[in-house]
């Protein structure tokens, strides 16, 4: 007995024109993502860059925003990748109604519209807000080290650039001077009159190669010379401030020998992570304990956490107007500094004061600390909690959320160079994950 099956044709024309709504189910992501653009967000300062009617109507700017978010939101950063999906997968199709922009549309307005993009990062956090998955009851500081777009083998260190120069700048000598001499040499033969001056290219690209490492030397003497100003200043305030850190040996104000720096993103650091080293970037978050909703970022070249625990506070209190009851973090924002700004903003604090070794229940092993100090309070108050202290909340408020980032969504490099600009980016890609729980809350 043969069966029946439902017809197949290819061919088949349809009677009514289909509409872009009926391709995805009405729960849908992009659905959610285009009506929060075209509804809740304020464009405006897009909307403003466009002036005149003079040559082709571009697309329509919230379509675009809709798009890099929605984008963002599944996963895909690259501009070539995001115009694939628009001509592929029906998601992507309903957001541009059938009229795919090319990928250099794509990028053009993501570089154009960079800095009012990564401001989208605070209107979306409002609207978690209002939603209710916003209570900063618990916030949870981390971060993580993310690759920059570059390579760690273009890294050059200032020991090898004094080296390097002094090589490059022998082999550059001895060329010109065997430049002259086939001059003088094609004068005798051919006569004064014919050309033989131009430099060759293997020679300038030397000479390029040797004014970067150059101006890369330059560079490293100089935010040497600020480190230490700055160390020196911030030890004596220190000082004054009766702070019970030892006292450090002053700063060089020459580079390490070891310091490095990237030839592709010169901003981009060397950073050293669990696997090794990378060259990159480090991105922080702060994560609300309500519904893992990311309430500040920040993002640094600096491998030391130390420095952005203020930062990302008061972006906390510049969004919400309040700070959060409790606070915690790992071993890496500790120090007197920080738990200063604990005290003198009144939030209760839990802060690792050593690391944790791997497998052992307690990150609180002893270090070296005055008795009553802030640094002795707070290694106290997290071994009195013991297994229930608020500091194990640390691990299952912010560090899922670097696991969806990097692992559900694959975000694992910038694309973009320059630390502004990769700041813009790691507000996209926070946005975008505030967006998904936001959806999912719905």
């Amino acid at each position: 007995m043969s069966k029946t099956f439902r017809d197949w044709s290819l061919d088949q024309a349809l009677l009514l024109p289909p509409s872009v709504h009926d391709f995805v189910p009405a729960g849908h992501l992009s659905r959610f993502v285009v009506a929060l653009v075209t509804e809740e967000l304020d464009l405006s300062a897009i909307l403003a860059s466009y002036q005149g009617e003079k040559g082709q109507p571009p697309y329509h700017p919230a379509m675009m925003v809709a798009l890099l978010l929605y984008a963002y939101a599944v996963g895909i950063y690259s501009s070539r990748r995001i115009a694939k999906a628009c001509v592929e997968r029906i998601d992507f199709m309903s957001i541009v109604a059938l009229d795919a922009p090319d990928f250099r549309t794509i990028s053009e307005f993501r570089r154009r519209h960079l800095a009012t993009l990564a401001a989208l990062f605070v209107q979306v956090l409002k609207l978690c807000e209002r939603a209710g998955l916003v209570k900063l009851g618990h916030v949870a500081l981390d971060g993580t080290k993310i690759k920059a777009n570059a390579s760690k083998h273009k890294a050059m260190s200032y020991q090898r650039m004094g080296q390097r120069e002094a090589e490059l700048q022998a082999e550059v000598d001895g060329w010109l001077k065997s430049a002259e001499a086939a001059d003088a040499a094609e004068d005798k033969a051919f006569g004064a009159d014919r050309r033989g001056d131009e430099m060759p290219d293997w020679v300038a690209n030397k000479q390029a190669r040797l004014a970067k490492i150059r101006e890369a030397k330059a560079e490293l003497e100089a935010e040497a010379r600020g480190k230490a100003a700055a160390d020196t200043a911030r030890e004596q305030a220190a000082r004054e401030n009766d702070d019970d850190t030892p006292p450090r040996k002053p700063p060089p104000a020459a580079p390490e020998p070891k310091a490095q720096r990237n030839f592709t993103d010169p901003e981009s650091r060397i950073l050293k992570t669990k696997d090794g080293y990378i060259q990159g970037y480090n991105a922080q978050a702060a994560v609300d304990a309500q519904a893992q909703i990311i309430v500040a970022q920040t993002l640094s070249n600096s491998g030391n956490d130390q420095a952005q625990f203020a930062p990302l506070l008061d972006a906390i209190k510049a969004t919400f107007k309040r700070n959060p009851d409790e606070v915690s973090a790992d071993a890496g924002y500790c120090s007197a500094a920080n738990l200063r700004t604990l005290s003198r903003r009144r939030i209760k604090g839990y802060i690792a004061t050593a690391r944790q070794k791997h497998g052992s229940k307690s990150a609180t092993a002893k270090r070296s600390a005055k008795p009553g100090s802030l640094l002795a309070r707070m290694t106290t108050r997290l071994r009195r909690a013991g297994h229930r202290s608020r500091y194990r909340l640390r691990k299952q408020v912010v560090e899922p959320v670097y696991g969806q980032i990097k692992e559900a969504r694959g975000f694992r490099q910038f694309l973009l160079r320059g630390i502004e600009k990769v700041k813009a980016e790691w507000a996209m890609i926070c946005t975008a994950h505030n967006l998904a729980k936001l959806a999912a809350a719905r």
